[in-house]
């Protein structure tokens, strides 16, 4: 998908065949997990609104799981052993166990943030990602993101993550539309419904 184009409509269809191929092609009443990834420090950042609003929709049959330790990730150093460093340990353990990974990330500096961008290097040469049904959603103001998410298919693409076009979505998140809860207001009425995946989860 072009980053520049708007978007496709959101085919679950297409997540699905994607994560039934990725368990061996069939159905299942097994629990499924996805890992949610926001690339924003921030407090009250929109991306992590829209994050656990898809968190806050997702059915019995999905655990979505919201990661929180972005801020503590050591630097990324080659020389180290990610076995030696119990952060990221514990992020490529959350990788490894998803079924589907959803990111959602500001751009800082027209490319991804400098700490979201460090949580990707730490994947890099792991196969955390490789094969792993990956979705975005860009929360952006109308004519921003788009240099994030240039950045995002890079690397995405060179870690071997299967990026599922069809369930990746752009959306204006104004911050008067999250709640005291930090859930974006308007998923009460399930609009953000078609652009979650949990479709894709048979049950």
């Amino acid at each position: 998908m072009g980053v520049g184009a708007p978007p496709a409509p959101v085919d679950d269809a297409a997540l699905m065949k994607c994560v039934l191929e990725k368990s061996g092609g069939q159905m299942t009443t097994d629990a499924r997990r996805a890992l949610l990834l926001s690339g924003s420090t921030r407090v009250g950042s929109t991306n992590t609104a829209v994050l656990r609003t898809l968190a806050s929709m997702a059915p019995p049959w999905v655990t979505a799981v919201l990661y929180a330790g972005l801020s503590a990730l050591p630097a990324f150093n080659p020389d180290d052993s990610a076995s030696g460093l119990p952060r990221v340990d514990e992020l490529l353990h959350d990788i490894r166990a998803a079924d589907i990974v959803v990111i959602c990330t500001p751009e800082y500096a027209g490319s991804l943030p400098g700490s979201f961008k460090n949580l990707l290097d730490w994947t890099v040469g792991g196969g955390e990602l490789y094969g792993k049904p990956v979705a975005w959603v860009n929360a952006a103001n109308p004519g921003r993101g788009d240099g994030a998410m240039a950045e995002l298919e890079v690397v995405l693409g060179y870690v071997g993550a299967e990026i599922v076009e069809s369930a990746c979505a752009r959306m204006t998140v104004d911050r008067s539309e999250i709640g005291d809860d930090g859930i974006r207001l308007f998923a009460r009425s399930g609009g953000l419904r078609r652009v979650t995946g949990w479709g894709v989860f048979p049950r």
